[in-house]
């Protein structure tokens, strides 16, 4: 692979981590005025609409094989559906601090499932980095203010959030077959689309709990700004990264995002860091560096995408 091409990608990679490092903040504005479930439908209904919109204009039209309709639901419904309401469900049942810490597992599990699954064998290096990038996120967590509590009150919480990082890791390593045959954009289409559909039906019971004539224009304009940027254009690159540069090291810029939060939170709010949080977001860094430079890693490709 070309360098320059690889370090496009790791910078595209490193800009959706400051997309969703905002999100979060616009995203809590948003659900205190549109149900939870409703705004997950609109928001990828948009995304999908955004990429569909740069499909028809690229003129990248495109056909699913008959054989892959079964694997891109099954994915889908996975990576979307699935992942979306073990999330919800998880953050109500457990603590902001812990879902830090448990979502922050992914690339653990992605990395994990890559190597069992035979889709990227992993050497010493790589796994290092891996290891330091998840050893940084609780450094930076455990420091901060909101406080960690594992215990019976949050465990039912807890395992779902273990859960949805298992999920997301496997959505992740399955989508990545899928891009041998498919660009990044038509996938992204093809994933946002379902998700689209499957989270409108489940909003379905929801839809009037909203009193959407009275939610203010910053609620609708977190929503865009998670529909298009954080789901719609974020879905491209992190494809793209799937595809370019492997499921491991695209995982592994998830662990980033808390970082760009503390550096928002800095530059936006005036807060100030403990010396932890500091060196946990320098080990952060220090392990997306083994995961790039650690050594190449052998991929294969499943019969699925062929």
């Amino acid at each position: 692979m070309p360098e320059n091409k690889s370090l496009r990608t790791d910078f595209s990679l490193l800009f959706i981590s400051i997309i969703w490092a905002l999100n979060f903040t616009v995203v809590k504005a948003s659900l205190s005025e549109i149900d939870p479930y409703s705004f997950n439908a609109a928001r990828f209904l948009l995304a999908a609409s955004f990429i569909w919109i740069i499909i028809y204009f690229q003129k990248a039209s495109f056909k699913i094989r008959k054989k892959d309709w079964l694997p891109l639901i099954g994915i889908g419904i996975a990576g979307n559906l699935l992942y979306q309401v073990l999330f919800i469900y998880g953050i109500n049942l457990s603590l902001a601090a812990n879902a830090a810490i448990l979502l922050g597992t992914i690339p653990i599990w992605v990395a994990l499932a890559s190597h069992l699954f035979s889709i990227e064998f992993m050497n010493r290096l790589k796994s290092i980095g891996v290891i330091l990038g998840f050893a940084g996120l609780v450094l930076i967590i455990i420091n901060g203010a909101e406080p960690i509590k594992f215990g019976s009150d949050s465990f039912r919480g807890d395992v779902i959030l273990i859960l949805a990082a298992v999920v997301w890791a496997i959505f992740t390593i399955f989508s990545k077959p899928f891009l041998t045959h498919y660009t990044p954009l038509q996938f992204s289409a093809i994933m946002t689309t379902m998700s689209a559909v499957f989270l409108g039906f489940l909003a379905i019971p929801f839809i009037h709990t909203t009193d959407w004539i009275n939610v203010s224009a910053a609620a609708y304009g977190g929503m865009i700004y998670s529909g298009l940027l954080s789901i719609g254009l974020a879905y491209i690159i992190w494809n793209n990264g799937l595809k370019i540069v492997g499921t491991v090291r695209t995982a592994t810029y998830q662990n980033i995002v808390p970082v760009m939060g503390l550096f928002f939170g800095i530059i936006l709010l005036g807060e100030s860091l403990e010396f932890l949080q500091y060196v946990g977001s320098a080990i952060v860094f220090i392990g997306i560096i083994f995961t790039r430079y650690g050594g190449k890693t052998h991929t294969r490709i499943p019969p699925l995408s062929r």
